[in-house]
């Protein structure tokens, strides 16, 4: 664990749900913010990226760290991809500390493969865990928030922070089922932004992280970037480096616009735009001809060369 300044707790008092809890970047947010002040619900099902089980309790080493260094946490292994258990989660948090103020949805596996080998297995356990998993638990999450909005007859203070990707972002080989759910849970945290916001006060974000976990040193071309350092010895895909910014963004009164969607990586935060129309053509209130579009294709697809850059290019900037 890092340590943080025991005068200085930003989020005292704050209940922070956090899916895939048990290791990697989920640990990392769990333990630092328990020392920032934070109760923790620490979720985990214990089983490997391929979604076998390994007869483990990671959420429950974790929790005992966090308590021994005088923090508050309780033990979940629920299946966020279970709609009912999604909902015990939600319920487990309200039930123990009062609350429920942030949801991380982090938990998430791999099954890469290339695209015409892919198993439809391979492709149904990936969208499952991420898009599924993300929809349940902030499905149940979102319902309380209203819930509690509406009782209270003013808007919560919540973050509800989804787990996308550069993979997701900039595409991957090999990848087609882990990349386009992310994707979708870019667009998710989009849409709940649009309806929860401005009615119930509920900040949404989606992060593209990028450290050091089982899924980067499982990832195709990851592999060798994420344990080199930097000159000066900095190690740049500690998960550690990820935790205060995602943290933050679930801070009381966070500044960051809802609905924005970040790439966080060692001491570099990206803002990421949205989908934007880059070029647009018409044919003069006439239908379009081959010819027509022909003729018009230069203009149309003018810098799309320079739209799209690959997942391989965001690495080697490192």
């Amino acid at each position: 664990m890092t340590t943080s300044d025991s005068s200085n707790k930003p989020l005292d008092g704050r209940v922070f749900v956090i899916t895939g809890a048990g290791r990697g970047l989920g640990a990392s947010y769990a333990k630092e913010a328990a020392l920032m002040g934070a109760k923790i619900v620490v979720n985990d099902i214990g089983k490997t990226l391929q979604g076998e089980s390994t007869g483990e309790t990671p959420a429950e080493e974790v929790v005992r760290e966090i308590i021994a260094a005088g923090g508050e946490a309780i033990a979940d292994t629920h299946d966020i991809t279970d709609y009912d258990g999604a909902q015990a989660l939600v319920e487990a948090a309200v039930k123990r500390f009062g609350s429920m103020d942030v949801l991380i949805n982090n938990a998430g596996i791999l099954r890469d493969r290339m695209f015409a080998n892919m198993s439809i297995e391979e492709w149904d356990d990936v969208i499952r865990v991420h898009l599924r998993g993300h929809f349940c638990t902030s499905r149940h999450a979102a319902a309380y928030w209203k819930d509690k909005a509406k009782e209270q007859g003013s808007p919560v203070d919540a973050a509800l922070i989804q787990t996308t990707s550069i993979a997701g972002l900039h595409g991957q080989p090999g990848q087609a089922n882990y990349a386009t759910a992310k994707c979708g849970i870019a667009m998710l945290a989009h849409i709940t932004h649009m309806e929860l916001f401005e009615r119930y006060g509920v900040r949404s974000y989606a992060i593209a992280p990028s450290a050091r976990t089982r899924l980067t040193l499982n990832s195709p071309g990851a592999v060798e970037v994420v344990n080199k350092k930097m000159p000066n010895g900095f190690d740049y895909f500690d998960p550690d480096n990820v935790a205060p910014f995602v943290l933050w963004l679930g801070m009381r009164g966070c500044p960051a616009p809802s609905g924005a969607v970040f790439g966080v990586e060692g001491d570099v935060v990206r803002r990421y735009n949205s989908w934007q129309i880059g070029s647009t053509v018409n044919n003069n209130s006439k239908r379009w001809t081959f010819d027509d579009l022909q003729a018009a294709g230069p203009e149309l697809f003018k810098g799309q060369d320079r739209a799209f850059s690959p997942m391989s290019e965001v690495i080697k900037q490192f």
